[in-house]
């Protein structure tokens, strides 16, 4: 490798990466600029789906939950409710599937439900590019390796959703996850933005097709790695 690129190498790597310059300076200021200008252009957008939310499945029109962010930190996430509050004869909530509305599955169908996560962008507790925040009760899963995917903020969008979302195993997910970590990049996040605006519309990968649940896929692939250490 002669001189000349190893010096294009080695300036390509402070820019790459967790460490990397993009995301120790840039990749933050980007998220504030671009979640504000979105906010206040959609914001007829946001009242809209809102009195649309109230009128069809009621209070509370956003949905809050727990997620785990950068290093493992909890936070609350906000998105538009799309499931209605239905309850069996012992006051248990229905399945999700019983409680999800065709409302509401425009609304995932759309991602016009995530809007609301703009806020958790401008507040710095997500990206608009990252690993997507799964819940807090599958971080007792992850090995060492998965759990890398939280040294970066979660984002609306990741590596992940753009290589097959729904279609492909957690597995997979969660390595692309890591994959980004280590080749976060302002191209890659620039590139992962317009397939996803590209998926949005075509509305790519939303059925979920995956057979087994994380807690299951996760198990079995955790038992097979501890068998073969052994």
């Amino acid at each position: 490798m002669g001189t000349k690129q190893r010096r294009k190498r080695k300036l390509s790597l402070q820019f790459t990466g967790r460490d990397g310059l993009y995301n120790k300076y840039f990749k933050r200021l980007l998220d504030i600029i671009l979640s504000l200008v979105v906010i206040i252009v959609l914001s007829p957008v946001f009242l809209i789906v809102a009195l649309l939310v109230k009128v069809n499945l009621g209070s509370p029109v956003i949905f809050k939950q727990k997620r785990p962010g950068l290093n493992e930190k909890i936070f609350i996430m906000y998105k538009f409710r799309t499931m209605t509050d239905e309850r069996d004869e012992n006051g248990e909530l229905l399945p999700d599937s019983d409680r999800l509305t065709k409302f509401g599955k425009f609304l995932r169908a759309t991602s016009l439900d995530e809007l609301p996560e703009l806020s958790n962008i401008l507040k710095g507790d997500m990206s608009f590019i990252g690993p997507r925040p799964l819940l807090v009760q599958y971080l007792s899963l992850f090995n060492e390796h998965q759990k890398r995917r939280h040294e970066v903020r979660p984002g609306l969008s990741g590596l992940a959703q753009v290589n097959g979302r729904n279609s492909i195993g957690w597995k997979e997910r969660l390595d692309l996850d890591v994959e980004y970590v280590d080749k976060l990049s302002f191209i890659l996040d620039l590139k992962i933005f317009l397939k996803t605006i590209k998926k949005v519309i075509i509305r790519e990968g939303i059925e979920f097709t995956q057979k087994e649940s994380i807690f299951e896929a996760l198990a079995k692939n955790n038992k097979k790695e501890e068998e073969l250490s052994k």
